[in-house]
């Protein structure tokens, strides 16, 4: 009688979610994409290692969808210059790399991609704090990118503009 009703709790969690990115800031709604591609990536490591081929094949799709979709897309070229110009190479060469690590069954790259979006998510985070004045948010942003240092980046070109 009062057992678990599936379908109920997962409609109320679709409203929860809804809810939540009606009513989140831009800034919010970027760290809950790099979220979202953080989780699927983590599950796709989980289904590969289980050789649930299926269910990797839909956590890769998954994350590199949030990552090109929603990520990449929402990026303003013209107005983040530089920055903006070096993100969309990153994000780029994220969804190059979980590519490559579907096809090779490789879960050390999927690693190097989880890396990259958290410190990505924790430069977000570090500008939806209310403490960080704009200066100090575009630098921890900046810091984030510049840490996979210019090899990294040239390279994910080349391998991006090369494939």
């Amino acid at each position: 009688m009062f057992g678990l009703n599936r379908s109920g709790i997962n409609v109320y969690a679709q409203l929860s979610v809804e809810t939540g990115v009606l009513a989140a800031s831009p800034n919010k709604l970027t760290i809950m994409l790099y979220e979202g591609a953080i989780t699927a990536c983590r599950s796709a490591v989980t289904h590969m290692q289980n050789k649930d081929i299926p269910n990797k094949g839909a956590m890769f799709s998954k994350a590199i969808m949030i990552i090109e979709s929603g990520l990449r897309l929402s990026l303003d070229k013209q107005a983040g210059g530089e920055l903006a110009a070096s993100l969309d190479s990153l994000y780029a060469y994220m969804s190059r790399r979980l590519t490559i690590a579907n096809i090779r069954n490789q879960p050390e790259i999927v690693q190097e991609v989880i890396k990259l979006l958290s410190e990505l998510k924790n430069a977000w985070e570090a500008i939806g704090n209310e403490q960080v004045n704009s200066s100090a948010a575009s630098k921890a942003l900046t810091s984030a990118i510049s840490d996979q240092s210019p090899a990294m980046l040239n390279r994910s070109i080349a391998n991006y503009v090369g494939a």
